[in-house]
């Protein structure tokens, strides 16, 4: 208590001053419109800043969440494609997993899981991104990566239990078969090192009738994704004069600089697949050294 009463006669000239000066412009903010109504207008500029800030922050981490639900969604919509089933043969049985079937009796070929990307590079030759998802969780190698707009952004090249290594589109050591949506016309995509806005995609040939902006997708001759998925859009057609065959920059779908948002995709007969397609060279070359 002594304690207050010392604060109060040491600043007890500001203290009165201080009261002077409310008491004032009480008065004239009250009895003075044109005092006043600056007043107001002074008052509710600020809090309308103060309001406006706080509601950018609270949009911000609503958008977050927003964004969750949202990529969620997209995630069950994703497996829910035709493109992701083969139509069972109705004259026949298939002892098979009910989680694989839908319920007009179609095969799952194609299962599609979202992934936060945790980090990633674009400024190597070499790039690669790593995700939140692994074998855990039913991420393995060599599954197709897309972004959250349906762009190709890679591969799944070293699975861990709770992460995977994905190699994406921007490194020199990858090659990707695709295809021209209008023409059907196949290629094999690949990085020069140089801008992560622009592809390179070769083996087009000149009789073909490509144009700029013509559309790119993934193309029948890998496992790892479905065919007919978004790769990008063809920015420049060159003439290889060495050669017969044009040079196509693409520029990606995917924004390959900042990925945040991932599908992973598997292919639930890739084992399969690949065990029968070695099982067939392994045959026919023993029955070419059998000759």
């Amino acid at each position: 208590m002594r304690n207050i009463f010392l604060f109060i006669r040491r600043y007890s000239v500001f203290i009165l001053f201080l009261v002077l000066q409310i008491i004032a412009l009480y008065f004239l903010f009250t009895y003075n419109r044109s005092h006043r109504a600056k007043g107001l207008g002074f008052a509710g500029g600020i809090t309308s800043y103060f309001n406006g800030k706080y509601n950018s922050l609270e949009d911000f981490f609503t958008m977050q969440e927003e964004n969750r639900r949202v990529h969620l969604l997209n995630d069950s919509l994703m497996n829910l494609l035709n493109a992701n089933f083969v139509v069972a043969d109705s004259g026949t049985t298939v002892m098979r997993d009910s989680t694989y079937r839908d319920t007009l009796g179609s095969n799952r070929h194609y299962a599609w899981r979202s992934a936060q990307v945790v980090y990633s590079t674009s400024a190597s030759d070499k790039n690669y991104l790593q995700i939140n998802r692994g074998s855990s969780t039913g991420v393995g190698d060599d599954m197709g990566v897309f972004s959250s707009n349906g762009g190709l952004v890679g591969k799944v090249i070293n699975t861990g239990k709770n992460f995977s290594e994905v190699m994406s589109l921007l490194n020199v050591v990858n090659k990707f078969s695709v295809q021209l949506k209008r023409t059907g016309s196949a290629g094999m995509l690949s990085w020069d090192g140089k801008s992560p806005q622009e592809l390179t995609l070769n083996n087009i040939p000149k009789t073909d009738s490509v144009r700029r902006g013509d559309t790119i997708l993934t193309g029948t001759y890998s496992r790892s994704y479905p065919p007919g998925r978004m790769v990008g859009i063809v920015s420049k057609v060159l003439i290889d004069k060495s050669s017969n065959f044009f040079i196509l920059k693409v520029q990606p779908a995917a924004n390959l600089t900042s990925l945040q948002q991932v599908f992973v995709v598997e292919n639930i007969h890739y084992n399969e697949l690949e065990q029968l397609d070695k099982a067939t060279h392994d045959m026919v070359d023993k029955k070419g050294g059998n000759k």
